[in-house]
């Protein structure tokens, strides 16, 4: 395939397919550099976790910095640098079992929001237990950060039973797999005031599809739902290819369309979803899915919106060569080898781009449904020339970067997702005719 004109104008010290030198739109320096927090544990800590933690921001929301200075000063005593080791997520387990504890005394007291701050905090606890990683396609690649998932999912489901829109955990039928694909979704869904019930006899009403990342899952998510209930759209959260509790094959391209085929065609069925007002919202690996989809499903989507997605040039291998020194805290190649079905890093970089690039399989060529990309112009992990490329190709597209911002565009990002979200679902209710 030729290079298309966006591989012709970047590049970052490396040579594009067209023989050109390739100059990273986040500048070579940051291309080249190496983050300090790759220095281990102790430098994790010190250097990038330990100020969000302060703040209970990503990946601490939900979280409280004096449930994890004392596990982090543990770390660090005992010289435990590797954050994929049983070790570290050992080093957990104490203080999360301490927090579900007091949060089951609260509860037993009638006190259900006290007992739910603790829960999510003990949630928050085994999250960063079981970081970076875990998938368990085609079997569980560890079996003690395995242990953390089940815990964070049990207690999650202790608080959001008893919110006002409380979570409800279900199982939906594969109906569309093949090959390695296995029989069963399991999806979180919350719906807006008064239509928590299944088979109410209430209106439908709009849902927000939200596809999760490399290394946040369904119980991570709390805020975004917050938001979509408020709004009063329902929000079904599901898992990718190659993460957590997803059941598509992990090494076949196409298997997250029957996936998503599955999905909606039981969003129909399920009586509390209005098709006609269903939107997607893709975080980080799962931006991936979103863009996809927007192309793969348009007519059963009014909109998705892709975040910090890759879709191309995060395939590159000279892209992949730089990649596990920038801001992901552990090494991404490792993880992303395993998510995409690959036994080793080397097979990984070698091959990924040709079995899974949307623009070498000819997705994104496609006519799609609405499509926004939000990301930072300087995002070291899925580069903004990924966002950028979509441009060129297919329906006309619709974005909002952030200059010199990092993954996933924050601190501004969801300033832009929401209008533009709530944009689009009042067009869909002038379309179909329904109040919005």
């Amino acid at each position: 395939m030729a290079p298309h004109k966006t591989e012709a104008l970047i590049g970052g010290g490396e040579s594009g397919k067209d023989g050109s030198t390739r100059h990273w739109i986040m500048g070579t320096e940051a291309f080249e550099a190496r983050m300090p927090h790759h220095d281990g544990i102790k430098a994790l800590w010190e250097t990038k976790w330990k100020f969000p933690c302060t703040k209970s921001l990503y990946p601490f929301h939900d979280g409280q910095f004096e449930d994890f200075e004392p596990i982090f000063d543990y770390l660090i005593k005992n010289n435990i640098k590797d954050g994929t080791s049983p070790s570290y997520t050992n080093a957990f387990f104490p203080v999360a079992e301490a927090l579900t504890a007091r949060g089951d005394a609260t509860a037993a007291a009638n006190d259900h929001t006290a007992a739910s701050a603790l829960y999510l905090r003990a949630c928050t606890v085994y999250r960063i237990a079981r970081f970076p990683y875990i998938t368990a396609f085609p079997a569980v690649n560890c079996a003690v950060k395995w242990k953390a998932w089940e815990l964070q999912k049990d207690v999650y489901m202790r608080a959001a039973r008893a919110w006002p829109q409380p979570v409800e955990e279900v199982v939906v039928p594969h109906v569309h797999r093949l090959g390695r694909d296995r029989a069963e979704i399991p999806v979180y869904v919350r719906m807006p005031a008064a239509k928590s019930t299944l088979g109410n006899g209430g209106d439908r009403v709009p849902a927000v599809i939200l596809m999760t990342g490399l290394d946040g899952y369904r119980p991570d998510n709390t805020v975004r739902t917050d938001e979509f209930v408020a709004r009063g759209w329902a929000a079904v959260v599901v898992e990718i290819p190659g993460t957590a509790d997803c059941p598509a094959d992990s090494a076949d391209p196409e298997s997250p369309d029957r996936l998503w085929s599955s999905l909606l065609e039981w969003m129909g069925q399920d009586g509390r979803f209005e098709m006609g007002r269903v939107m997607v919202w893709g975080l980080s690996s799962g931006g991936y899915y979103a863009i996809r989809i927007a192309h793969t499903h348009k007519d059963k989507i009014v909109g998705s919106v892709a975040q910090g997605a890759g879709c191309h040039f995060f395939y590159d291998q000279a892209w992949l060569e730089k990649a596990d020194g920038h801001e992901y805290p552990f090494k991404l190649t490792p993880a992303m080898a395993m998510k995409h079905g690959f036994e080793s890093v080397e097979a990984y970089k070698a091959g990924v781009q040709k079995k899974f690039s949307l623009l070498e399989t000819g997705i994104i060529q496609k006519p799609s449904t609405r499509l926004l990309l939000i990301n930072g112009t300087h995002d070291g992990l899925m580069p903004i020339e990924d966002s950028m490329m979509l441009f060129e190709y297919g329906t006309p597209k619709e974005a909002r970067f952030f200059t010199g911002a990092l993954h996933m565009g924050y601190p501004l990002a969801n300033l832009s997702v929401y209008p533009w979200m709530e944009s689009v679902m009042a067009s869909a209710a002038k379309n179909t005719g329904v109040s919005k």
